[in-house]
């Protein structure tokens, strides 16, 4: 169990602003709700020797808020039992995961790796679903050498991209210099493109929509760079999708939790040197409790 120390005044400034940007991060549960009223995510990933990335993005999702978590490793048998430190999370093959009908959300990328077999299930999965899809880390470098198995997913309900900027350069066949020297003209490109909404993630993350509208999110701080911050934000929004928020404030406002949990954490002298992935998870769950009182 975690708890945090915030000034009042500051936790007041958080909920005045997610009351105004983001109104359904602020709903309280419904008295007669079950776990299938929030929704389950299901997350392709998890190569060998990556396995951690997939148990981050389902920690995350499931602390976030979903009501089930399905982790679906790309390797042909399970690497675990069972998670140790979260039970919770249910374990699949992502072949077998793949044959699942009841995915509310699916996020594929996270340690997922760009090898042929890597690549089949990307491509599997985008023929064969329907459902909205976040698309992060590996899923992105494939996508950057095969950008046309991008079309037969144009019909989802949503298709959200997240990269940083190495990848977005990946995709735009330009230089990292080039992404940062003007990330508002890239992160539309790319929402133009791939008619998706794009985080463009970094100093000040920028979100894009399909129709190309711009927003710049300005929670965070250093401690964000650290292995596995990308597979927990991915886990985050892919759950705010999972819970029916509308897209607009499950992406950007996903994006704005997971930075407001880094300036918790910090106050909390966690971080910012130092800060683990692993960490900023519990902060969010906290954050989403307290925005509802």
């Amino acid at each position: 169990m975690n708890s945090f120390s915030i000034d009042s005044e500051l936790l007041n400034q958080w909920q005045r602003h997610a009351k105004i940007s983001f109104p359904a991060l602020c709903q309280s549960r419904l008295a007669d709700s079950h776990k299938g009223t929030y929704g389950t995510v299901g997350i392709l990933g998890g190569q060998q020797g990556m396995s951690g990335a997939v148990i981050l993005a389902g920690s995350s999702a499931l602390k976030s808020g979903c009501g089930k978590v399905w982790l679906g490793f790309n390797q042909s048998t399970l690497p675990i039992a069972v998670v140790p430190f979260q039970p919770e999370l249910m374990l699949s093959t992502a072949t077998h995961l793949l044959e699942r009908n009841d995915i509310t959300v699916w996020v594929t990328g996270c340690g997922l790796g760009t090898d042929i077999s890597a690549q089949k299930l990307l491509k599997e999965s985008l023929q064969k679903l329907s459902s909205p899809m976040l698309l992060d880390a590996d899923a992105l470098n494939i996508l950057a050498r095969n950008p046309d198995i991008i079309s037969s997913h144009q019909q989802s309900e949503c298709l959200v991209l997240t990269p940083h900027p190495g990848e977005a350069g990946r995709l735009l066949q330009c230089s990292i210099k080039e992404i940062q020297s003007n990330r508002h003209q890239a992160v539309g490109r790319l929402a133009e493109q791939f008619a998706a909404w794009v985080v463009l993630k970094g100093h000040h993350t920028l979100v894009a929509s399909p129709s190309g509208q711009i927003r710049q999110n300005l929670s965070g701080n250093p401690g964000l760079a650290t292995a596995g911050s990308g597979d927990v934000l991915s886990g985050i929004i892919g759950s705010l999708l999972a819970q029916h928020i509308p897209p607009e404030q499950a992406i950007c406002g996903g994006v704005w939790l997971h930075g407001i949990a880094a300036e918790i954490l910090t106050q909390n002298q966690i971080g910012p040197i130092g800060l683990c992935a692993n960490e900023i998870i519990s902060a969010v769950r906290w954050l989403r409790n307290h925005l509802t009182d």
